[in-house]
């Protein structure tokens, strides 16, 4: 299987997606990064600068998190980045039933790229991802393992942008990231 050409056609899915459309607007936001990728980072929805130009992460957010994949010395070619809602939410955070919807385009991504350790961004990525609400503030830097996958929890990077204590935890949560991945590199070898 060539892991590219799947999650093109998977992105074609998406574009095509009345359902998804309904509830969005702009650019369908797929995601990119690595088709090979061990770890995946997995958002809420695109904002306004990711409609206008269907790549995930690149507003303000985006940039504090690429910076911070960066100072655990990760690759941005090395990783996925994505969200489970592809379009821009016409009404800020995605509803339920955009997320539970989404979770198919997602699924698909996951099944192909099959990441070892999947990064939650906030509470909709664990929702589109576990099946499950967090409270993030409680569980951030929460690992689970399930299913043969490494979960990590933390905050959207947006939330580290408009908190000052929320960004130093997440950092705190990158760098409990970086132990693991780490700690997997060990064990594999």
């Amino acid at each position: 299987m060539n892991k590219q050409t799947e999650l093109s056609k998977i992105a074609e899915e998406i574009e095509r997606c009345e359902l998804c459309k309904t509830w969005g607007i702009g650019k369908a936001v797929p995601g990119e990064g690595n088709p090979d990728a061990e770890i995946m980072f997995i958002g809420e929805a695109p904002g306004k600068d990711e409609a206008k130009t269907g790549r995930p992460f690149i507003g303000r957010s985006g940039k504090f998190l690429r910076a911070v994949i960066r100072e655990i010395c990760l690759n941005e070619e090395d990783v996925y980045i994505t969200s489970p809602v592809k379009y821009l939410p016409q009404k800020g955070t995605p509803i339920r039933e955009n997320i539970v919807h989404s979770r198919i385009h997602l699924s698909k991504q996951l099944s192909v790229i099959d990441p070892k350790i999947l990064v939650l961004l906030g509470s909709v990525a664990c929702i589109a991802v576990l099946d499950q609400a967090f409270p993030i503030t409680k569980e951030h830097g929460k690992v689970i393992n399930r299913d043969g996958k490494i979960y990590l929890i933390t905050y959207h990077p947006a939330a580290g942008l408009r908190f000052p204590e929320t960004k130093e935890r997440f950092i705190d949560d990158f760098k409990k990231l970086k132990k693991l991945i780490r700690s997997q590199s060990a064990a594999s070898r």
